[in-house]
C-alpha cells in the first residue's frame, strides 16, 4: 500500500484542548490545516486557544511560512478531509463515537491519507473495525499541550499495516515530536498506566487526610518532577544504586516493593473527595484564570526544553537521547 509521509495539508477532526494542540503544532510546521468541530463556538474558541499558544511555538522557534491564517474551518466532515495528507482525530474518549467517526472519516479520506486517533487508552482495532482501507489507520496519542510536549505513542490495531505505523512515526517526527512505538495493544497504553497508578496513589492521599492537593504537588514538583524533566524513572533509580547501578538499587530497595505502601485500586469517588479535591485546587489557581497559567506553562515548558537540549549539547549527546 501507499501512504503519505509528506505532508502539505493537516486535518483535525474535533477542536477542544487536543485538538486544538494539534492544530497549533501543524501551523507552527508551516501546514496548512483544515479542521471541523460540530460544537456552535468550535471556531472561535479554536483560534482563541493558537493565539493563546503562539507565543511559546514562537519562543520554540517556527518553521517557514508557519502562520495561523493557514487554518481553516469547515462545516462537514467531509470538507475536512477531502484533500488532506494526514488527519488526527481528537473527538472526547467514547468508543461508540469514534467507531462513527471513523467509518465517515475513512470514506471521505483519499485512500493514502493516514488516519490517527488521539485516543488516550481506547483500542484502536475497536474503533476502527468500520473504517474503509483500516491498514492507514493508526493512534497517535499526544499529551498536553500538545503543541510543545514532544511525546506521541503510535501503535496500531489489527488490521493497520507496518508501512502506516512507520510512515506516522516519520510524520510525527516531522512535526518536531518523540514518537514512542507501543508494542502491544493494551488499554491505556505506556504512559498513561503510569500516571493513572500515581493519580489514585494522590486521591488516596487527599480522601484518608494525609496531604492537601498542593502538598502533593509540591511533593512531584520539587522532587521528582525535577528529575523526570530530563532522566526517567529506570535510569534515575540506577544512579540510586551507585557504582553498583540498578542491580544493587534493586537488591536494596527491591523488598520495599512488598510492602503495603501504596493503594492501586482507587478510591471511591465521594463527592465528599470531590469536593475537596475541587477546593484544593481553586486554592491553588488563587486568582489566576486558566489562559493565564496556560502561558505560565507554557513558558516554563520551553525554558525546561531549551535548557535540557543546551546540556545535552554541551555533553555531545543528541537532541533524542
Amino acid at each position: 500500500m501507499t501512504v503519505i509521509t509528506q505532508l502539505e495539508t493537516f486535518a483535525a477532526i474535533g477542536t477542544g484542548v487536543i485538538g486544538s494542540g494539534w492544530v497549533a503544532r501543524a501551523l507552527a510546521h508551516g501546514l496548512d490545516v483544515v479542521a471541523w468541530d460540530p460544537a456552535p463556538d468550535a471556531e472561535q474558541q479554536l483560534r482563541a486557544n493558537v493565539a493563546n499558544a503562539w507565543p511559546a511555538l514562537e519562543r520554540s522557534g517556527l518553521t517557514p511560512g508557519a502562520d495561523p491564517s493557514r487554518l481553516r474551518f469547515v462545516a462537514t466532515i467531509q470538507a475536512c478531509v477531502a484533500d488532506a495528507d494526514f488527519i488526527q482525530e481528537s473527538a472526547p474518549e467514547r468508543a461508540a463515537l469514534k467507531l462513527q467517526l471513523h467509518e465517515q472519516i475513512s470514506r471521505a479520506a483519499r485512500p493514502e491519507a493516514i488516519i490517527a486517533s488521539s485516543t488516550s487508552g481506547l483500542l484502536p482495532s475497536d474503533f476502527y473495525a468500520r473504517a474503509t482501507h483500516p491498514q492507514r489507520c493508526v493512534v497517535g496519542h499526544p499529551f498536553n499541550p500538545v503543541y510543545l510536549l514532544p511525546l506521541v505513542e503510535v501503535l496500531g490495531g489489527t488490521r493497520s499495516a507496518a508501512e502506516t505505523l512507520d510512515a506516522a512515526m516519520q510524520v510525527y517526527a516531522g512535526l518536531g515530536m518523540r514518537p514512542l512505538r507501543v508494542r502491544k495493544e493494551v488499554p491505556g497504553f505506556i504512559a498513561d498506566r503510569l500516571l493513572e497508578a500515581l493519580w489514585r496513589e494522590a486521591l488516596h492521599l487527599v480522601n484518608e487526610g494525609v496531604a492537601t492537593t498542593g502538598e502533593i504537588d509540591d511533593a512531584i514538583r520539587f522532587g521528582a518532577g525535577i528529575r523526570w524533566s530530563f532522566m526517567g524513572t529506570f535510569l534515575t533509580y540506577t544512579l540510586a544504586g551507585g557504582d553498583a547501578g540498578m542491580r544493587h538499587f534493586m537488591q536494596q530497595f527491591g523488598p520495599a516493593l512488598e510492602l503495603p505502601w501504596t493503594k492501586l485500586v482507587a478510591p471511591p469517588l465521594t463527592e465528599a473527595l470531590i469536593e475537596r479535591v475541587v477546593e484544593g485546587t481553586t486554592e491553588q489557581l488563587g486568582r489566576r484564570s486558566i489562559k493565564e497559567l496556560e502561558r505560565y506553562r507554557d513558558e516554563c515548558i520551553t525554558e525546561v526544553l531549551g535548557a535540557i537540549a543546551a546540556v545535552k549539547a554541551r555533553h555531545g549527546m543528541r537532541a533524542e537521547d
